[in-house]
């Protein structure tokens, strides 16, 4: 129920060596000047009590990254307004790219991954959504 992408799209193995660059579980940034967190798209199953989600990455803007950086660990960080982004992760299973496309990224009390919300999906989706990334091949990433 959840299928999740280890690094942005824009991540390259190269930039692990460099200084101005880092790439954690939850947070990426890339030579200095591109900010990223990592959140889960989280989609409730209809007929069920069970939610699929999606790890992807967002990019937000500087002044954006550095507050939500400053809050990751801090009691009461889910009460902040949500920070826009744009998404970088590439989802194989849909039939347009989802590579920038407007985000808002909601934070959650300190040890959760932020979220972003959207409707629901039936179990048969989720069914052809794995179906779809298991035999997808070396040509996908996630």
């Amino acid at each position: 129920m959840n299928y999740t992408a280890e690094a942005p799209a824009v991540w390259d193995s190269a930039f692990a060596d460099a200084d101005d660059c880092s790439l954690s579980s939850d947070q990426c940034v890339i030579r200095a000047q591109h900010y990223f967190v990592k959140g889960l798209i989280e989609i409730p199953v209809i007929d069920s009590d069970e939610v699929f989600s999606w790890g992807v990455w967002v990019s937000l803007s500087r002044e954006n990254f550095s507050r939500a950086a400053e809050l990751w660990e801090s009691p009461g960080r889910e009460s902040e307004k949500p920070y826009f982004g744009w998404l970088t992760t590439g989802l194989p299973v849909y039939p347009a790219t989802t590579l920038n496309l407007k985000t808002y990224v909601h934070t959650r009390p300190a040890g959760e991954r932020p979220f972003g919300e959207r409707t629901g999906i039936t179990l048969d989706r989720v069914r052809e959504i794995a179906a779809s990334v298991l035999h997808a091949g070396d040509g996908a990433q996630l």
